[in-house]
């Protein structure tokens, strides 16, 4: 490990440098949270849905979680998940994990994607699209406006009625019209239309310029990963959380 001074407007900062940036191997509470962020940069949009900020220091997992009210179990658990790390919600991962710690960070990303990542899209593939044939922009366009509806409907559903179903559970409330085995078998993938956009795009969008055109592209393809693993989180961590809790709470 080597450490160096950064200054940044007279003042000095220090800054240690790891020159093995890429770890292997399970995330642990004593590991630096910007090791975490460092070695895999998308994890600044995880720490972000679980309301943590940056600035963190040299500070390690558990206490940035301690210090921004975030179940550290929780936090790993999606970590190694999405790092490939944890392949499945193995039971005692049920039995210990924060429902409302992962509900936060499910509703978190839905504000994400809703309120911020489709609409900075949108502004962008308004200005690619400002040269060419206004026929081909209208088209592309409504392509996109009818893949932000999709969106909006699978996660309004989410927050409307999934959610609150979960809640009562956590309540002790059960409900006898309702189960987390109903979201399973309609929980489809939002990523299909998003790819069509994108494949329309590379082979077949004839304006000029490709500056603003590569970074709408750019959008596209890190969106898509992004809903990918957003819902492999629903799928394979919080869905099968909540048939555990089910399972206990009717016992």
């Amino acid at each position: 490990m080597e450490q160096k001074d950064v200054s940044l407007s007279g003042k000095r900062f220090p800054i240690q440098l790891d020159i093995a940036m890429y770890k292997k191997g399970l995330y642990k509470e004593t590991d630096k949270m910007s090791d975490l962020i460092c070695g895999n940069y998308p994890m600044v949009l995880v720490t972000s849905r679980f309301g943590i900020k940056l600035g963190f220091g040299e500070k390690n997992i558990g206490e940035v979680c301690r210090q921004n009210g975030v179940d550290a179990f929780t936090f790993l658990t999606v970590v190694n998940f999405l790092t490939e790390e944890i392949q499945s919600a193995t039971e005692m991962i049920c039995e210990r994990i924060s429902v409302d710690t992962l509900m936060r960070y499910l509703h978190n990303a839905h504000n994400y994607f809703l309120d911020f990542r489709l609409p900075h899209i949108r502004e962008k593939l308004n200005e690619a699209t400002s040269t060419c044939q206004p026929e081909v922009a209208v088209a592309i366009h409504d392509f996109f406006e009818q893949y932000v509806q999709e969106i909006h409907k699978h996660m309004t559903y989410e927050e409307r009625t999934v959610f609150p179903y979960v809640r009562n559970l956590l309540d002790g409330k059960v409900m006898k019209n309702y189960q987390i085995s109903i979201f399973k078998k309609r929980h489809e993938q939002i990523d299909k239309k998003l790819s069509d956009l994108k494949n329309i795009l590379i082979k077949y969008y004839p304006g000029s310029g490709s500056y603003m055109l590569n970074s709408v592209l750019f959008d596209l393809f890190t969106t898509e990963e992004d809903l990918i693993s957003h819902t492999r989180v629903e799928n394979e961590l919080f869905t099968p959380v909540i048939l555990s809790y089910e399972k206990r709470l009717l016992m």
